[in-house]
C-alpha cells in the first residue's frame, strides 16, 4: 500500500489508512513508538493504545 507524504505546518505526515485504523483500534491521541533506519530507508511503527479507566465502584 502506497501513502503521499503531505505538509501540515512546518512538518511533513503520512496518513494512516481507514482500514488500518478500523483493524487495530487506533484513536486520535493514541501514542506512537517508531524506531528508524535510515539505512534502509525504514520507519518501524508501534501503535500504543491508551489504558482506558473503570470505575471501582458504582
Amino acid at each position: 500500500m502506497k501513502r503521499k507524504v503531505i505538509k501540515t505546518g512546518n512538518s511533513l505526515a503520512v496518513t494512516i489508512p481507514h482500514q488500518f485504523v478500523k483493524g487495530v483500534g487506533v484513536k486520535a491521541g493514541d501514542e506512537v513508538e517508531f524506531k528508524i533506519n535510515t539505512s534502509k530507508s525504514r520507519l518501524l511503527l508501534k501503535f500504543i493504545k491508551k489504558a482506558k479507566q473503570i470505575a471501582l465502584f458504582k
